[in-house]
């Protein structure tokens, strides 16, 4: 069974469904209401493990009773956890999301900065025998230094570029494929172009950049073009982007060529796109 290691954030989302998203000094009634275990590293691992590989998120939890969803939800997906700081007895990390009835989302989260990342250095004994390692640039230390060891032991390391943050630049210098948000914009670059050639230039020799439901733009090596993303029914795109990610994660540690993986990882994102949720795609999956 293929492995991988997911390193970067985890959260408890909080998500409402709303018919319209709140205007300024207002309140609104939420027709729905759920809680799920999110983060980009968290939901990515989950999707890699969904379609049958073994997977291991490396993030903060911490030890308060909170804690206690995330590791329940991990669990229940069978995605092991190495915390970076177990000691950690403050609330986790909280988003609240609102979800209108056009699929589109608003979201208020603290992000990695609720908690310390303690233990940043990689586990070389964890890593051994990792087909993968996606990075998303959250606890950035300890991105750097698992995707800096993975490199050392010739482990294709995937950048989750959601937004560039400090550190990122560094980061990219052991990076091996780059899956780009729309917003991802290094520092003076304002095109797609701008954005694929200051990669290129970090040494990165994959780069995709997703752009929702229009087609995936893409370079590696010398070829260039986009992948399409099958149009759905959309109810909810809440976690697509990571679950994009932890699908061509998958695709791509059993062999797929990097074309291929973003293809299979755009079907599986759009297929999510038809439920509510981060999980519900899991439950109608053959």
């Amino acid at each position: 069974m293929t492995c991988g290691i997911f390193v970067g954030l985890s959260t408890i989302d909080v998500v409402y469904g709303v018919d319209e998203f709140p205007q300024e000094n207002s309140k609104v009634a939420a027709r729905t209401q759920d809680v799920f275990v999110g983060g980009p590293a968290t939901n990515a691992s989950i999707a890699f493990s969904h379609l049958g590989g073994t997977a291991t998120l490396v993030t903060a939890v911490g030890c308060h009773a909170l804690a206690g969803v995330v590791r329940e939800e991990l669990q229940k997906y069978s995605v092991q956890l190495i915390d970076l700081n177990p000691g950690f007895g403050e609330v986790p990390v909280l988003s609240s999301i609102s979800v209108d009835r056009r699929g589109r989302r608003n979201i208020v989260s603290a992000n990695e900065t609720r908690v310390a990342a303690l233990l940043a250095e990689a586990d070389l004994k964890a890593l051994k025998g990792a087909r993968v390692v996606l990075v998303d640039g959250h606890y950035m230390q300890a991105c750097q230094a698992w995707a800096r060891a993975a490199r050392a032991q010739g482990t294709p390391v995937v950048l989750d570029a959601g937004s560039w943050k400090e550190g990122t630049g560094e980061l990219l210098k052991s990076v091996d494929i780059a899956i780009c948000s729309a917003d991802f914009l290094p520092p003076g670059c304002a095109t797609e172009d701008a954005v694929l050639n200051y990669i290129k230039d970090c040494g990165v020799t994959s780069i995709a950049i997703t752009r929702g439901a229009e087609p995936v733009r893409y370079v590696t090596g010398g070829t260039s073009g986009t992948v399409e993303v099958p149009q759905v029914e959309v109810v909810d795109t809440m976690g697509a982007g990571d679950i994009f990610h932890g699908a061509f994660c998958y695709f791509m540690s059993i062999g797929r060529g990097f074309v291929e993986a973003l293809r299979e990882a755009a079907k599986v994102a759009a297929e999510s796109c038809r439920f509510r949720g981060t999980r519900g795609w899991m439950k109608d999956q053959v």
